[in-house]
């Protein structure tokens, strides 16, 4: 994607979204419902509000921060400058991406395509 200014050009990419672990979620929750009904429903409950936040959510790298966006409207920007330290777990399965600024800590899961999130960290963040 990329927004024209009159005066200047700002290349940014969004990442697409990932349904893989919503989906092995509520799909590991329905043999746990015959079972323990409680904890399957734990289970389907987790997976389908990540469904949601997976349809919801999209994250947009600039040249200057990370954009989080919710249903079209910007709710929150990370400054690379403040980054410290970032973390993509189990890269094999990626689920989890981790990103430390200077005053706080960020989790969140690999609902988005993990190999674009991780060419998009090495070019705008890069771990020295």
């Amino acid at each position: 994607m990329t927004s024209v200014n009159s005066s200047s050009v700002t290349t940014s990419v969004e990442l697409a979204p990932n349904y893989k672990i919503p989906l092995v979620l509520v799909g590991l929750s329905l043999p746990i419902l015959l079972i323990q009904p409680w904890i399957g429903g734990i289970f389907s409950l987790f997976g389908l509000f990540l469904m949601f936040q997976t349809v919801a959510i999209r994250l947009q790298f600039t040249e200057t921060a990370l954009d989080v966006y919710r249903s079209g409207q910007l709710i929150r920007q990370f400054p690379y400058q403040d980054w410290q330290n970032w973390e993509i777990f189990w890269s094999k399965v990626p689920i989890l991406f981790y990103f430390k600024e200077v005053k706080s800590i960020h989790f969140l899961p690999i609902i988005f395509d993990a190999k674009m999130l991780r060419t998009c960290l090495e070019k705008y963040c890069s771990k020295e």
